[in-house]
């Protein structure tokens, strides 16, 4: 009985989140004439001419390539930077470790809307405004905090002694690294990985201010010109399916490592 009290309202908000998607999905093979008369019901047909219209007249194409240069920029940089700091700290110990390590977390607690004026005009300084290049650094800088503080996690549950044999065998505190800490806490980094790519995928408040022309759109930022567009044009069909284009990738790859992720978070906020 107590289950069952616990599964309804699991249910219903289950349904209410799948709804909208399923929605979604079925009206972007619809006509906008089959939208407009029965905006509930199935498609008579898999029509893909909505994916083909957003494909070439709206550039979606270029947007996808847009953003998964960003996700994928953006996620490398933020492990190349955020392994190193989270091994100093958890296991080099030195004077201000625990200070850096504090500071990193309480920026976790900074809301990211007050760094965008001062960013903004920090890559106009640096001639970096409308490049995704300088959009996927201002991602990977910032999810650093949540980066370091899952990572230094996982490797405070790394025996010492194993770094203590690989010191003996010759290894250099880089070699360690490498070769002993990574691959031991690849749990771990692949859980901040997932979570980063998905978070720079669906951003777009940023995006919005540092990119300027179409050409170097992300594919929020497209979906929001259709969305504008659909207004006066009608292109609702064509809105549907960008947003297919956009959501399914993401719901793919939670789907294939939603345990890994669930388990990842687990261990870390278990061992750590």
């Amino acid at each position: 009985m107590k289950r069952t009290g616990i599964r309804i309202p699991l249910v219903l908000w289950s349904l209410a989140v799948l709804y909208p998607i399923i929605w979604m999905f079925i009206g972007s093979f619809k006509s906008n004439g089959e939208i407009y008369a029965n905006p509930w019901g199935l498609p008579k047909s898999l029509n893909l001419e909505n994916f083909t219209t957003a494909w070439t007249e709206y550039n979606i194409d270029t947007s996808v390539f847009n953003s998964l240069i960003v996700t994928v920029v953006g996620a490398l940089l933020t492990l190349v930077l955020a392994i190193p700091t989270a091994y100093a700290i958890e296991r080099l110990r030195f004077r201000g470790s625990q200070l850096l390590f504090t500071l990193y977390v309480s920026a976790m607690m900074i809301p990211m809307v007050l760094g965008w004026i001062p960013l903004f005009f920090l890559l106009a300084r640096f001639n970096m405004l409308d490049n995704i290049y300088g959009l996927a650094i201002v991602y990977a800088v910032s999810q650093l905090p949540f980066t370091i503080f899952v990572l230094t996690s996982f490797m405070s549950t790394i025996p010492k002694s194993l770094e203590e044999s690989a010191a003996i065998d010759g290894l250099s505190p880089y070699g360690v690294l490498l070769k002993i800490i990574t691959p031991l806490s690849m749990s771990g980094i692949i859980t901040v990985t997932i979570m980063n790519a998905i978070q720079f995928w669906n951003e777009y408040f940023m995006a919005l201010i540092f990119l300027q022309t179409e050409e170097n759109y992300t594919l929020a930022l497209a979906i929001d010109f259709i969305s504008s567009e659909a207004q006066y044009t009608n292109a609702w069909g064509t809105l549907f399916a960008s947003l297919t284009i956009a959501i399914v990738p993401v719901i793919i790859l939670y789907a294939i490592f939603q345990q890994r992720i669930a388990k990842g978070m687990t261990e870390g906020a278990i061992k750590g």
